[in-house]
C-alpha cells in the first residue's frame, strides 16, 4: 500500500493574516486561488514586489496597525479605528497623539508590566525549594 500525501492549501484569508497583509489589497489570483504551505513558504522567504509593498506602505490589518502604535486590537476599537491604515495614516496618527493613543498606549505599558512581573513571580515559584 503505498500512501499518497496531498499537498495541503488554506484560503487566502488565512495566508494574508500569515503573511500580516491586508486580504483586499492583494492581487486578484492570490485572492481567488488558494496557497499551498510551499508557496507561502515561499512567499516568506522570497516576497513578490507586491507582497514588499504591502508590508512597507499598506494598507495594513488591524493587528498590523495595533502592533505599529504600540497599542491592542481592542484599543484601536475603542480609539474608532476600524479601518485598515496605511504606513502614511500610521505615522500621521503617532505624530497627531490623540488623547485615546496616549491613553492607550500607558494601557498597553500596564500590561506588559504586568505580564513581566506575573513571569518573574511564576520563575520565582520555581527556583525556591520545596520544604
Amino acid at each position: 500500500m503505498t500512501s499518497h500525501q496531498s499537498t495541503q492549501t488554506m484560503k487566502p484569508a488565512t495566508a494574508a493574516k500569515k503573511l500580516g497583509v491586508y486580504l483586499e489589497a492583494t492581487p486578484a489570483e492570490f485572492q481567488e486561488g488558494v496557497v499551498s504551505r510551499a508557496e507561502l513558504a515561499a512567499l516568506q522567504t522570497d516576497p513578490p514586489e507586491w507582497l514588499r509593498e504591502l508590508r512597507r506602505n499598506g494598507p495594513h490589518p488591524r493587528p498590523v496597525v495595533a502592533a505599529k502604535l504600540g497599542i491592542s486590537i481592542s484599543g484601536l476599537a475603542r480609539g474608532g479605528i476600524t479601518d485598515p491604515l496605511t504606513t502614511e495614516q500610521i505615522d500621521a496618527l503617532k505624530a497627531e497623539g490623540p488623547e485615546w493613543l496616549v491613553r492607550e498606549r500607558a494601557v498597553q505599558a500596564e500590561v506588559r508590566k504586568e505580564a513581566v512581573r506575573i513571569k518573574e513571580k511564576k520563575a520565582e515559584r520555581v527556583d525556591q525549594p520545596r520544604a
